[in-house]
């Protein structure tokens, strides 16, 4: 197995290459047998085969190590899977362990989570009809071409051992073409094909348009069918025919993969001992040249995507990566390169990476700040790929500096990126594709597309000013059952549990819906060898019974079969909130948070656990679940009152904006509109509040009882406000004594036939006496 860092490769087997290699600049005898050239600038002047040395000319040029292993020796700080499962997670809140560190804590044995089926997906183009990404008009072909076509100095590595090569020295530019001074391979980056060459009798060259780390990209034109352009992409390089023969057939599989938003394999050709992909020519613009335009007009400073678009785009390619996943493929060296927005939608390009998942002792081709830190020890997978797809979003998002040194396997603190810091959940997301250890990432593309689906419905929603006024289906939770203003671990929202579970088929189709919990949970347990799924139900039965501990036990022991086994946690988050312990239910709901970070159930069950130790996070986290999807709208409106009642950093008016989100078409309205009214007339200082606390209630159908005695006590408040030098009104009184007394006394009376308890009745009477204004007629 070998790695490659943006087409450089190296054996698994031998390690990383070393950092010694050598070179001189003297005009010592060729060494090579037969040979009576000199060296001149360390390569011989007869054979070109390099000098041997002890020192690296090129050790001090700051060139990037061959992979990512040797980032992974160098780079400090902490990983992504510690931010994942570790003992920190949103707003410094502990977080249980979860996955490796569980297993690693617990001494567990764990194996590979593997991927889900195939993925069936409906394309609504970029932005997914949640947001808007501008459309690129289609481009010239021709314009791509290179009139100067080379490659930087700094960009030239060995395509064996992956060490500098081509560099400058004294002053002298380096050479483009030669041999490798550590390895002795040849390597080449002038093209090999110039405008006007004829491949295979079909493909007329154009010109180089790119080199990538199998060489050069040319534009061509197909004169057998409709003079159509193509692209021609460097196979390999071998004077060997067999060799190249067998390489190409090794490629054949390419020309398989059929997919909307992945470049179409033509064909495959040769040309003077060279092999060539023939591909589909894409019009459009790759994201790395889409930043490259946006750094240009700011002045030559990066000028990150918009986060809604960076998603967007990355939304878009993933069911690519989930096709090429489903046939037992993986592309290998993602990254910004290699995605090009066409129009409304995207092209995943450059599948000359592309290895089968079954393949052993190849070369992997992948780039340095990008590829995945495992894979020169266990090779290249699905999880090797995810971790890409993180990364190039996290490129798009932010101004990455040192992704390929200090943050060549970690990310970068989240408090130092504004976009990152605003968008919880984004980070969150990007934390568990990138993780360190590949098992704590997704277990497939289309579980992470869900959850970023999740991710970009929440950063649309955070510039809104207003409640969600849609909703969207979880395929792990129904909505919460919060029907008025209390909201606990029994109105959270429920798990969906697996429909084709045989197990919890039979058992639940065993026990009556009437049936007592004992009785249940008895016939429950009575499942021999009970699946994950049975277990999870018998759980929240005990639960339901108040067997805190036992529920507690058997989740501890299905965490024992699988550490990564979140729903697990989230139920032992609901045990701890019913016992009230909130320090472990918030630790418990941040971890599943950490898990399925597109999804809003474990945001408000951790602000429902945060509300009193740590308000003003669960302030957030409430505005994020209204702001985002209708169905929790209600039960985060009333947390978000409790929550700034108690913080009392904004005022009255603060509060009454919380129950404001309800609309009126909720079933709650009312209820809302009545705690709105009861805050304000007893919290409020001045006539204002008082008229707002009425208005609110005039907006809807309130009981008429409910609505007179609400009255009344706004006009009790009032009496307590008003002096001589009072103006303006409360519900039509002028804001004077008499006129307050009077009112106050006729709402008193209108309440008595309101009234059935016959003891209110007459104190009811006696007070509209008692507020009587006093006559001397």
């Amino acid at each position: 197995m070998g790695t490659s860092d943006g087409g450089l490769s190296v054996s698994a087997a031998d390690g990383v290459a070393g950092l010694s290699v050598s070179g001189s600049d003297g005009s010592s005898a060729c060494t090579e047998p037969g040979c009576d050239g000199l060296f001149e600038d360390g390569y011989c002047n007869v054979c070109g085969s390099p000098e041997q040395s002890s020192a690296d000319p090129d050790a001090d040029l700051g060139t990037e190590p061959v992979s990512a292993a040797t980032a992974l020796d160098s780079a400090g700080g902490s990983s992504p899977s510690a931010q994942l499962s570790g003992s920190s997670g949103s707003s410094g809140i502990g977080r249980l362990a979860l996955g490796s560190r569980r297993a690693h804590e617990s001494g567990v044995a764990t194996s590979s989570r593997t991927s889900s089926g195939p993925t069936r997906t409906r394309g609504l183009g970029l932005g997914q009809g949640i947001t808007t990404v501008p459309d690129l008009p289609e481009r010239d072909p021709l314009e791509s071409v290179l009139t100067d076509p080379s490659v930087p100095e700094q960009r030239r590595f060995c395509p064996q051992c992956g060490r500098p090569v081509g560099r400058s020295r004294q002053g002298r530019p380096g050479r483009p073409d030669g041999f490798c001074p550590n390895c002795r391979s040849p390597f080449s980056f002038t093209p090999k094909l110039r405008a006007g060459d004829l491949v295979a009798r079909q493909y007329e060259v154009v010109g180089a348009i790119a080199h990538g780390g199998l060489g050069w990209i040319y534009l061509a034109r197909d004169l057998k069918v409709s003079r159509r352009w193509v692209v021609l992409k460097g196979l390999l390089n071998t004077e060997d025919p067999d060799a190249m023969a067998a390489a190409i057939a090794e490629q054949r599989f390419l020309a398989q993969v059929d997919h909307a938003r992945i470049v179409k394999i033509l064909n495959f050709a040769t040309h003077e001992g060279a092999g060539y992909i023939v591909m589909e020519h894409v019009s459009g613009q790759s994201l790395k040249q889409i930043l490259t335009d946006r750094a240009a007009l700011n002045g030559g400073a990066v000028d990150p995507l918009p986060p809604d678009q960076a998603v967007a785009f990355v939304l878009e390619v993933l069911p690519a990566f989930s096709y090429l996943h489903e046939h037992g493929l993986v592309f290998c060296d993602f990254k910004p390169d290699n995605l090009i927005q066409v129009q409304d939608t995207v092209k995943l390009i450059d599948l000359g990476g592309v290895l089968r998942l079954d393949e052993e002792q190849v070369a992997i081709y992948g780039t340095r700040g990008y590829q995945a830190p495992e894979i020169p020890e266990l090779g290249a997978s699905v999880a090797s790929d995810i971790f890409t797809i993180g990364r190039t979003l996290l490129t798009l998002l932010i101004d990455f500096r040192g992704n390929t040194t200090t943050y060549a396997v970690d990310l970068p603190a989240q408090a130092d990126h504004p976009v990152l810091a605003r968008h919880d959940s984004l980070y969150q997301w990007l934390a568990r594709a990138c993780a360190a250890d590949r098992d704590d990432r997704f277990a497939s593309c289309e579980e992470m597309r869900v959850q970023l689906l999740g991710v970009l419905r929440e950063v649309v929603a955070a510039d809104r000013e207003h409640a969600a006024e849609d909703s969207h289906a979880s395929t792990l939770f129904r909505p919460p059952a919060a029907h008025d203003e209390t909201l606990d671990w029994r109105s959270l929202p429920e798990l969906l549990a697996v429909e084709d579970d045989s197990q919890l088929v039979a058992a639940l189709a065993a026990v009556p819906p009437d049936v007592e919990s004992e009785v249940r949970i008895a016939v429950l347990e009575a499942v021999p060898d009970p699946s994950t799924e049975l277990r999870l139900y018998l759980a929240g039965a005990l639960l339901e019974a108040g067997q805190e501990q036992r529920c507690d036990e058997l989740c501890g022991r299905i965490l024992g079969v699988d550490s990564w086994e979140w729903r697990a946690v989230w139920v032992l988050g609901l045990s701890a909130l019913r016992a009230g312990r909130f320090d472990d239910a918030q630790q418990a709901f941040n971890a599943v948070y950490g898990e399925v970070p597109g999804e809003l159930a474990p945001k408000l069950a951790l602000a429902l656990a945060c509300e009193q130790r740590d308000p003003g996070f669960a302030e957030q986290l409430y505005l994020t679940c209204l702001r985002t999807d209708a169905n929790y709208v209600a039960a985060s409106a009333f947390g978000l009152a409790r929550v700034r009642s108690a913080l009392a950093a904004g005022g009255v008016m603060d509060v009454a904006a919380a129950y404001d989100f309800v609309p009126p078409g909720s079933r709650v309205f009312v209820l809302a509109r009545r705690h709105r009214a009861e805050y304000l007339i007893r919290h409020g200082e001045d006539l204002s509040v008082l008229e707002s606390a009425l208005a609110g209630l005039r907006a809807a159908t309130v009981e008429p009882a409910v609505a007179a005695r609400l009255r009344a006590e706004a006009l009790e408040r009032a009496l307590h406000l008003v002096d001589g030098s009072s103006s303006g009104s409360l519900d039509g009184v002028p804001a004077q004594e008499a006129e307050l007394r009077l009112a106050l006394e006729q709402t008193y009376r209108a309440l008595v036939p309101l009234t059935e308890d016959k003891a209110e009745r007459v104190r009811l009477v006696d007070q509209a006496r008692a507020v009587r204004a006093w006559t001397w007629t």
